[in-house]
């Protein structure tokens, strides 16, 4: 079955009627205006909408040349084709996706594509060229498999789910819907695993697998493991930046935030909610509480409180972290003072006939 051929779509264009209808927004100005663009608010042009947050970005918006502005309903800003929301970076993000709709993707299998037999593909699905998919695999309703993905045995692709160039995806993994992995991850290697025999590391085999939820988005480069046994699991809505290590067993809740360069030892729980910055180590076994949030470069070696905002090496409590960095930079001159008040006191109590103590 060859794909079939796609259709050059035109530029959209809306009025800021329509455009405010799209975003549960009101209009306010010239409400037949069309707008063929979206930018941000330093360099939207006479056909652009963008958006202002708060007070200190309106002067910035008075003084360009946006054709319509997002704007929150408690700002003002006279003369101008606006469109009043309660949220205007979602207003913007939305709109981002109506003026550029993603490409649409041709169902069917590319001829070059090797799927080999026992494996499931919908109709409505897309397996671009020089794939690979795995026998006793199957590819959902409306997913998209773009050139050179490797699906393994046994794998399930959910409906709607989007794998880029050079995507790998092991044997026995489950994605659910409208997951979006982006080019150079691997889903489903091999957990980090060994035990030493007296003469060397033995490799433990990693026969389990991974559960991904629907929603989730999987950046480049990013690698997360099978378990040893069971399953390493990313809860629904979950968005996870580049270059990031996910070891075996590892459990992530729902809408968790895990930023780039972040490595997560094995057996690790994640609690909803909670943020990883960036570079953050987290040790194996560890418990991050549900809304936690860690600093960029934090090192979680034990447990994390739900709803704690936590720093540095320990970690401690951001306050305190902050606290003692304001100390640690003061420490130079802390230093200075001290070998002052030292001298001092030495020619006070030499003054005084005060013997001088050993070792000082």
């Amino acid at each position: 079955m060859t794909p079939k051929a796609q259709n050059s779509a035109p530029v959209p264009r809306f009025t800021l009627a329509e455009l405010a209808e799209r975003s549960g927004g009101q209009a306010e100005g010239d409400r037949r205006f069309v707008l063929s663009g979206v930018a941000g608010l330093s360099e939207a042009g006479p056909l652009d909408v963008t958006f202002v947050e708060g007070a200190r970005q309106v002067p910035i918006a008075a003084a360009g040349c946006a054709g319509a502005i997002f704007l929150p309903v408690n700002l003002e800003l006279p003369g101008r084709n606006l469109i009043r929301v309660g949220n205007p970076r979602l207003a913007f993000a939305e709109s981002l996706a109506l003026f550029h709709p993603a490409p649409h993707q041709p169902s069917g299998i590319h001829p070059t594509a090797v799927v080999e037999p026992g494996a499931e593909v919908h109709p409505t699905a897309s397996v671009s060229a020089f794939c690979f998919v795995g026998a006793g695999a199957r590819i959902g309703a409306g997913a998209v498999l773009h050139p050179f993905v490797h699906v393994g045995p046994d794998t399930e692709i959910g409906a709607e789910t989007l794998l880029h160039p050079g995507v790998i995806v092991r044997e026995r993994v489950c994605l659910g819907s409208r997951v979006i992995v982006h080019s150079g991850a691997v889903i489903g290697s091999d957990g980090f695993g060994y035990v030493f025999d007296g003469r060397g590391h033995r490799k433990i085999p990693q026969i389990g697998t991974v559960e991904i939820g629907d929603d989730v988005e999987i950046g480049a480069g990013t690698t997360v493991d099978r378990a040893t046994t069971g399953a390493t699991r990313i809860g629904r809505g979950t968005k996870i930046d580049n270059l990031v290590q996910i070891g075996h067993n590892v459990t992530i809740g729902d809408h968790v935030i895990v930023v780039s360069q972040v490595g997560i030892s094995g057996s690790v729980t994640i609690g909803d909610g909670a943020v990883l910055a960036g570079q953050v180590g987290v040790a194996d076994h560890a418990d991050i509480g549900a809304g936690a949030r860690v600093s960029a470069r934090a090192g979680v070696m034990k447990h994390v409180e739900a709803g704690a905002t936590v720093a540095g090496f320990g970690p401690q409590r951001h306050s305190d972290f902050l606290k003692s960095q304001a100390v640690f930079e003061q420490l130079p001159q802390m230093r200075r003072r001290l070998i002052e008040l030292e001298k001092r006191l030495a020619a006070a109590e030499a003054a005084a006939g005060i013997p001088k103590e050993p070792g000082r």
